[in-house]
């Protein structure tokens, strides 16, 4: 086997597990912004005495918005193929 087929079978495989990567990061994205936006929120009920409102708010948020740019996301993948 040569050098460059050798090279071309790696970068098939490498090509092959980019969508599987992009589904951890997101994955990752969407737990770190709701553990930060929960703990934000968790701190503004304390400081506000307003005790789960905050808190479950911005967790919602963190959600919402990083699942909705994952659907965008996704939307124009599909769409440039």
């Amino acid at each position: 086997m040569t050098t460059k087929t050798t090279y071309r079978n790696n970068l098939r495989q490498m090509h092959q597990l980019g969508p599987i990567l992009m589904l951890s990061a997101w994955g990752l994205a969407i737990v770190v912004a709701s553990f930060l936006f929960l703990y934000v929120g968790h701190l503004l009920d304390q400081w506000l005495g307003t005790e789960p409102n905050f808190m479950l708010g911005l967790f919602f948020l963190a959600i919402v918005t990083t699942i909705g740019r994952l659907y965008q996301e996704a939307w124009l993948k599909r769409k440039n193929v």
